[in-house]
């Protein structure tokens, strides 16, 4: 993430639901860790013809005006949430008309990370459901995004968090904000290569492995001389990289990927891990773009 002398903020978006507040908790904590401020953002978009139900003003004067008195009071709740939390952080709300996702995606150029929640929908409400924004977010912000679960998942002592290697940019990138996580929570690091045998057995898979490890140890090896206090623990994993991951990070503060691995092409949308993980992990996922 950013460092500290730019001051750019933690960006959360802030849902109306008053009893779904872990992304909300998260942010202002991260806001708090990091001496940033935080912004949380309400995106009020054009409703749909069948959203204009009887209680729904029948000009849209009116309407726009409704939705701005309520986008205003639950950002009014939001402000009064973070200020019993931590009362020393600067918080800048902002209530924006258009696209979640645009909105977000736009705030992401300025910001430290954006952090969102998520009710852990399945694939297809994810991906045709209005109401979720983390795919296409993660997919095109300028900064890492974090997408924590709804309710808060249970950690395990001594904390840790989890990042995915693989040995591409994308996945350096992730390393190297894991490291800086790690290092805030003065948690451990958990680094895995996770590798999964193709269909067809190749000839040499030792050689193949050892290729791996030697891949994930010169990804680590700057990083940890750099961060000395984090406790580091890098191994290789055979099997499914969604599958290893979601496992071994049950129980972190984060798990951390880049938003594609190798193999991915730029056109894609996501890399299949990063969505993977989104859908399964159980506590929060970072995803780091390779441009931070």
């Amino acid at each position: 993430m950013s460092t500290q002398s730019d001051r750019r903020p933690i960006v959360v978006g802030v849902e109306a639901d008053p009893t779904r507040r872990m992304a909300l908790a998260w942010a202002a904590d991260e806001a708090a860790r990091r001496h940033l401020p935080l912004r949380p953002v309400r995106a009020e978009g054009v409703p749909t013809r069948g959203y204009r139900g009887g209680e729904v003003p029948p000009s849209w004067e009116e309407w726009n005006e409704e939705l701005h008195r309520g986008g205003k009071q639950v950002l009014a709740d939001v402000v009064d949430f973070v200020a019993a939390r931590h009362p020393e952080v600067e918080v800048d709300a902002v209530l924006a008309e258009g696209d979640p996702v645009w909105v977000l995606r736009e705030q992401s150029r300025h910001a430290t990370a954006v952090v969102l929640g998520s009710q852990h929908l399945s694939r297809a409400q994810e991906v045709y459901s209005s109401a979720s924004v983390a795919l296409p977010v993660m997919a095109h912000a300028h900064c890492p995004v974090v997408v924590v679960p709804e309710p808060e998942h249970v950690t395990q002592e001594p904390e840790y968090y989890v990042v995915g290697v693989d040995g591409s940019e994308h996945s350096a990138a992730a390393v190297d904000l894991a490291f800086e996580e790690a290092a805030l929570r003065s948690a451990e690091l958990r680094a895995l290569y996770v590798w999964q045998p193709g269909p067809l057995r190749i000839f040499d898979e030792r050689a193949a492995q050892q290729e791996c490890r030697r891949l994930l140890s010169e990804t680590v090896a700057g990083r940890q001389a750099r961060y000395p206090e984090v406790d580091l623990r890098h191994e290789l994993v055979v099997g499914h990289p969604v599958q290893v991951l979601t496992e071994a990070s049950a129980h972190a503060l984060g798990l951390v990927v880049g938003t594609r691995g190798r193999g991915g092409f730029t056109g894609m949308l996501l890399g299949s891990v990063s969505q993977g993980v989104l859908h399964h992990a159980r506590c929060p996922v970072i995803a780091v773009p390779t441009r931070v």
